[in-house]
């Protein structure tokens, strides 16, 4: 078993957890009216664009956590294909990069994305 891997896969669920849990209660709540949803405008955002930031928001929780359970299945097997690791080392990294950059490194999410890429670097 790549311990290394495992981690990385693990950690990489962590984030999309806390990114969701989080976005939930300091952004999203507060533009809902009683449904799941938001659905408030705040000017100058109408409410369908509230709606597909919420969506999109999830979805990158969402692919969080497939790439997680990819990395916690290549843990767990013989031969690993370097491509895919290359692969989620290199958009992990990317990303860890694009939110530090955006957010002049004041969101933590950067840590764990860059986590995650140097997890799987070293396997």
């Amino acid at each position: 078993m790549n311990y290394l891997l495992m981690s990385a896969g693990f950690l990489s669920i962590v984030v999309g957890l806390v990114h969701s849990i989080l976005g939930e209660f300091l952004i999203f709540k507060h533009l809902r009216n009683n449904s799941l949803v938001p659905n408030v405008s705040v000017p100058p955002l109408q409410e369908r664009n509230i709606r597909i930031l919420w969506a999109t928001w999830h979805l990158a929780s969402i692919f969080g956590f497939a790439m997680g359970a990819i990395l916690i299945q290549l843990a767990t097997t013989s031969e690993t294909p370097d491509f895919v690791i290359q692969s989620i080392t290199f958009s992990m990294c990317t990303a860890s990069a694009l939110v530090f950059y955006a957010t002049k490194a004041k969101h933590p999410g950067w840590v764990g994305l860059l986590g995650v890429a140097a997890l799987c670097w070293l396997a």
